[in-house]
């Protein structure tokens, strides 16, 4: 029996034992969401101008490019705003589409999450607005383990000077709220 034919660099052209048919593509998808992105002039030093059209809710934005280009959904790294079916979910909301909607920003990209939003440090006019959430007190610092998150000094300040969702004694954090209610948006 003839063996299968070898490329340049020494590995058979089909399928290896634990590829099955249809995932090989799958692995390829993130790399061509980052080639889009270069492309679209989304990657360069990632670092991105654009404008916001539209505000989820209060961490949640979706930025049109500068120049062109589709919306691409963002969400504010290193804060925790209230849901939107959460007590304060609408006011974060409402302030922070007071604040952005239809301005221009820059964005300074850190990662994507598990939801393919891509999670960035906004700001508007040098102001970085995760920090103004924070401090208005329409967010938490998001603090992981032991660490109390990027604004934990804003929170602070929020706190006892009873800003925001810190008129209430005792505000619900939404990790929180997620576990014990749920998503505000129901699947399918």
């Amino acid at each position: 029996m003839k063996a299968p034919p070898r490329s340049a660099f020494g590995a058979s052209p089909s399928r290896g034992r634990n590829q099955r048919p249809g995932k090989a593509g799958s692995a390829v998808a993130p790399v061509l969401a980052l080639l889009l992105l270069v492309v679209s002039g989304w990657a360069d030093a990632r670092t991105l101008k654009g404008r916001v059209t539209h505000v989820t809710d209060g961490d949640t934005i979706w930025v049109r490019p500068a120049g062109a280009g589709a919306a691409l959904q963002v969400r504010l790294q290193g804060i925790d705003a209230p849901e939107i079916c959460q007590a304060f979910g609408v006011q974060a909301r409402d302030a922070l589409a007071a604040r952005l909607l239809h301005r221009p920003v820059e964005i300074d990209v850190r990662a994507q999450d598990k939801y393919e939003r891509t999670l960035a440090r906004v700001s508007v006019k040098g102001q970085d607005v995760g920090s103004w959430l924070v401090a208005d007190g329409w967010a938490w610092s998001s603090g992981f383990r032991r660490h109390a998150g990027p604004y934990a000094k804003e929170q602070q300040a929020a706190r006892s000077e009873r800003r925001g969702l810190w008129v209430d004694a005792a505000p619900l954090e939404p990790r929180t709220f997620r576990k014990q209610h749920g998503s505000c948006y129901p699947g399918p």
